[in-house]
């Protein structure tokens, strides 16, 4: 029993790694290093955890194919990322672009630092205030 689970687990171990595109697709090694660039900056829509480099989905290997014909026709990182949101979303992207529908995702986040050093100053600055001994003591 625990051989044949050993087996399955090996099956299913190779399968996947040899699903993943890992073959070089340009004689060209900066357009290699833009592809490369390209494909992990891009989210499987799919599984939604993992780029397209890393996911073996038909959808990912698809989108792969499509981002090397791209470049390969000269076109810019910027057209591809266009490309990507207006046919999928923004979602695409791991990293959103910076426009007025996405500003809030990015100036939210230093609100909130902002904010959360406010309060923290001021709880500070009141318990400093505050007297050190209880009077109730020295009475007595």
């Amino acid at each position: 029993m625990k051989r044949l689970f050993v087996i399955l687990a090996t099956l299913l171990l190779v399968s996947t790694a040899f699903a993943i595109d890992q073959g070089k697709r340009f004689d060209d090694p900066e357009m290699q290093a833009r592809y490369e660039k390209l494909i992990s900056e891009v989210r499987c829509l799919q599984c939604q955890n993992q780029s397209i480099k890393d996911s073996n989905v038909t959808l990912a290997a698809d989108l792969r194919r499509e981002i090397a014909r791209m470049i390969e026709e000269g076109q810019t990182d910027e057209d591809i990322a266009e490309f990507l949101v207006v046919r999928y979303g923004e979602f695409a992207l791991y990293s959103p672009r910076k426009t007025g529908k996405t500003l809030i995702l990015w100036v939210v986040p230093f609100l909130l630092v902002l904010f959360g050093g406010y309060a923290l100053m001021r709880v500070v600055k009141h318990r400093m205030s505050l007297p050190i001994g209880d009077d109730t003591e020295q009475e007595g």
